[in-house]
């Protein structure tokens, strides 16, 4: 079995695959409907430039252990950037121009693909990051760390993904124990790099321009940055 979050054709049942295909599909029609409200003149820019930067990041493997490498996920990113419909909407191209013209994850299994990386990854990144939005407005130091907790669990959460898929309609020969200790213990350590590469980004955008950073609109008080104070945006 390959230590991959993008799941591949033939790892859990043809209905399994169908019913969370058809998960993804509703998942993914309510949040074009709810990301109408949140894209404005700087939300839509950066959609299109995240979503390009998780494409170009999710090509590169990182090894983990001998046999088994890692890529960034972007769920932690794309939340904190531009909020969580709109995120999910970003990493689920993503994954559907990876499943078609590279191959990378079964084009039957998109749907568990899209079901843990988009929805279960973004949304869990997002609701740390709103629990830890007071500590992430006062200081760059705050904003960090809520970036790097984000990630770290949105990797985590979303391997768990992969293994109850697995759990309620796996087809593959390796017993769900094994599954669950490799995919939750690998990608654990591969949500530590995933933390430090996110909080490296998030920190790089709300040091040059934190208008743009969604999960800081309407901060109050002004969020410190780089020793200056800088007003939030408005919602």
């Amino acid at each position: 079995m390959a230590l991959a979050m993008h799941m591949s054709d033939g790892l859990v049942s043809p209905q399994t695959a169908l019913v969370f295909g058809v998960i993804a599909a509703i998942g993914l029609a309510i949040a074009a409907s709810r990301a109408r409200s949140d894209l404005d003149d700087r939300t839509a820019p950066m959609a299109g430039l995240v979503t390009a930067f998780v494409f170009a990041v999710q090509m590169i493997n990182f090894p983990i252990l001998p046999g088994a490498s890692g890529h960034l996920l972007g769920g932690a990113i794309v939340a904190i950037l531009v909020g969580p419909w709109v995120g999910s909407i970003c990493i689920a191209i993503v994954l559907v121009v990876q499943a078609l013209l590279f191959a990378d994850g079964g084009l039957t299994a998109l749907g568990t693909s899209i079901v843990n990386m988009a929805f279960l990854g973004v949304f869990t990144a997002y609701g740390v990051a709103l629990v830890l939005r007071r500590f992430a407005r006062r200081s760059r130091a705050g904003l960090l760390v809520t970036a790097f907790v984000a990630a770290l669990l949105n990797v985590v959460v979303a391997s768990l993904g992969f293994v109850l898929q697995y759990a309620v309609g796996g087809a593959g020969e390796v017993g769900l124990g094994t599954v669950f200790a490799l995919m939750v213990g690998l990608h654990t350590l591969i949500g530590v790099g995933e933390g430090v590469i996110t909080a490296a980004t998030i920190g790089a955008v709300a040091a040059t321009r934190p208008d743009l950073v969604y999960l800081l609109r309407g901060s109050r008080p002004p969020v410190e940055v780089r020793g200056r104070r800088t007003e939030g945006a408005p919602s």
